[in-house]
């Protein structure tokens, strides 16, 4: 799945439309930055509620190729602007973190759906 394709599943606006369109190797889901620093795997997507710069910043070390907030959080100006800058993708959805989790692990052949 590429990046360009996760406005195709469902509820999700695209907030930051300047990236590379990679292929999505693994979903991460945490709001704790230190753990997605050491854990979220390189081309992943991260899924969290922390929608500020800070999560940019973590994502861009990490190697994540897109964030999606969940709850339809507003992302701060300066988040998308650091996004933009990093090329990393930015999407928002009104799902929360435990269905928009398992939406990314059916389409990323992570659990089988039911």
């Amino acid at each position: 799945m590429k990046v360009s394709e996760i406005e195709s599943l469902g509820t999700f606006t695209c907030l930051q439309g300047e990236y590379e369109d990679a292929e999505i190797q693994a979903g991460y889901t945490s709001d704790l930055l230190s753990d997605v620093m050491g854990n979220a795997a390189e081309g992943s997507v991260l899924i969290t509620i922390q929608a500020h710069k800070n999560t940019v910043a973590v994502s861009s070390l990490a190697g994540v190729v897109a964030i999606i907030i969940c709850n339809n959080r507003p992302a701060a100006d300066d988040m998308i602007e650091a996004a933009r800058s990093e090329g990393i993708a930015i999407f928002k959805t009104s799902g929360n973190q435990f269905d928009t989790s398992a939406l990314f692990a059916q389409h990323l052949g992570g659990c089988p759906a039911r």
